[in-house]
Formats: C-alpha cells, sequence, structure tokens
C-alpha cells in the first residue's frame, strides 16, 4: 500500500551560515573572477603567476 503525499510543502528557512545557494552562487563568481584576472596578468605581463609574485 503506497502512504499518501503531503499537500502542504514545508518552508524551510534559508541556513544563515555554511553551504547555501547564494553563497556557492557567490564563490563560483569570485572564482571566475580572479581566474579571469589571472589570465590577464599572465597576458600583460609575459610571466607566469607564481613568478609575477617572485615565487618562482
Amino acid at each position: 500500500m503506497t502512504q499518501p503525499q503531503p499537500t502542504v510543502t514545508p518552508k524551510l528557512e534559508e541556513p544563515k551560515f555554511g553551504f547555501s545557494e547564494y553563497a556557492e552562487r557567490l564563490n563560483g563568481r569570485a572564482a571566475m573572477i580572479g581566474f579571469g584576472l589571472m589570465v590577464i596578468i599572465e597576458y600583460v605581463t609575459n610571466q607566469g603567476v607564481l613568478s609575477w609574485l617572485g615565487l618562482k
């Protein structure tokens, strides 16, 4: 016998800390901007980021 499906969807609060859809979206956008800036720095200076920072 199958159980009846609920008729009301519970209203869940978005977590304030940790993994949430907003935090993941913001982190992804920041990573894309950082990667783009890294590529631009390498193209303009003709050096890798490590050598540009003096680590290589």
